[in-house]
């Protein structure tokens, strides 16, 4: 990270890494690399967080199964100043990940970086809810909060960034 801080409450912080970093690491991901934990390869990781910045601009849809007097209590991780951590599984997932998408690792990164765009530079006003897996249905600022602290962790599990 810039600083080498890790702060969710920090809008700046989050908008930074988000507009600059996330792009600027996954560009230097390879085929070839390993994660230091889980068993995700590059594309997939790749087109995994393509996958959550569609749900939040609604260009892909999925459903929460955590019943809704719950939610409130799952949000409080968005707030909470730690990274997610490492072996954390999202229960969506939980049967393994969905096929590939796309051709190659490069047109991956191309189609995430598009829509990492599209999120920050999209719709911020007004609360148009999307819904999350765990979280429910939520609106930009915990979507953004969202992506800092997921990319942050895809980040490290390939050791793109450093903690």
């Amino acid at each position: 990270m810039a600083d080498g801080r890790f702060d969710v409450n920090d809008p700046d912080l989050r908008e930074f890494f988000l507009r600059h970093e996330v792009t600027q690491a996954v560009g230097k991901l390879g085929d070839a690399f390993t994660p230091r934990w889980g068993r995700m390869h590059p594309q997939e990781m790749v087109e995994h967080l393509l996958w959550a910045f569609e749900l939040s601009t609604g260009q892909a849809r999925t459903e929460c199964r955590v019943p809704e007097a719950e939610l409130p209590r799952m949000k409080t991780f968005l707030y909470h100043n730690r990274p997610t951590p490492q072996e954390f599984m999202n229960p969506v997932l939980a049967a393994g990940l969905p096929p590939l998408r796309y051709g190659s690792l490069s047109e991956a990164t191309g189609a995430l970086t598009r829509e990492l765009e599209r999120f920050i530079d999209g719709r911020r006003a007004g609360e148009h809810l999307y819904t999350h897996p765990i979280f429910g249905p939520i609106g930009y600022d915990e979507w953004h909060r969202t992506h800092y602290k997921h990319t942050y962790h895809h980040l490290l599990q390939f050791g793109l960034i450093e903690e």
